[in-house]
């Protein structure tokens, strides 16, 4: 309403492109949209035995509590011409799938609780570095078994409906 007031006053008028390649080209400048981050703590164990000697000689055992990362979201550099088809003030979108993005963990509020090394070895370096790499794994496989790209899919379109609205479209399908 004010902008048709101040054209009116000004004698401008405003004029907004919404073919189909303006479309394209506003979405994929988004590039990557990450819709979900989903944090989470977790216990992780790591150990190294020896199938000789018993634990408390040769075993090494490690119990860390991991706090971390999984963003999700969508990859718009994938978004192709034919995803998008404008007919006035009607679009119609097929949105790329989700994806998860980075899994990380975040080192500043992960805690060692326990180690227990034997006492014929020395301790493993390369133990811990190993439980991070495990937990990182399973930081990501209980983001996804939670739903996390449902998620990032269902934010990724609410996000794409506004920036529609926004550029003048009054019914816009997104699949």
């Amino acid at each position: 309403m004010l902008g048709r007031v101040w054209s009116a006053v000004t004698g401008r008028a405003l004029s907004i492109d919404v073919s189909q390649p303006t479309v394209v080209d506003r979405i994929q400048r988004l590039q990557r949209l990450e819709t979900v981050v989903y944090t989470m703590d977790k216990l992780v164990a790591g150990a190294k035995e020896s199938p000789v000697f018993p634990d408390f000689l040769a075993g090494d055992r490690l119990l860390m509590m991991v706090h971390g990362e999984v963003v999700a979201g969508i990859d718009f550099s994938s978004l192709k011409a034919g995803d998008v088809s404008v007919d006035g003030k009607q679009v119609h979108l097929r949105l790329p799938a989700s994806q998860v993005f980075s899994t990380r963990i975040d080192s500043g509020k992960t805690r060692v609780y326990s180690r227990q090394t034997g006492l014929l070895v020395p301790t493993d370096p390369n133990l811990e570095t190993q439980v991070r790499q495990e937990a990182e794994r399973e930081l990501q496989e209980a983001a996804l078994a939670d739903g996390i790209l449902r998620t990032a899919q269902q934010n990724a379109a609410s996000t794409i409906r506004s920036l529609l609205q926004g550029l003048g479209f009054e019914k816009i399908e997104i699949e």
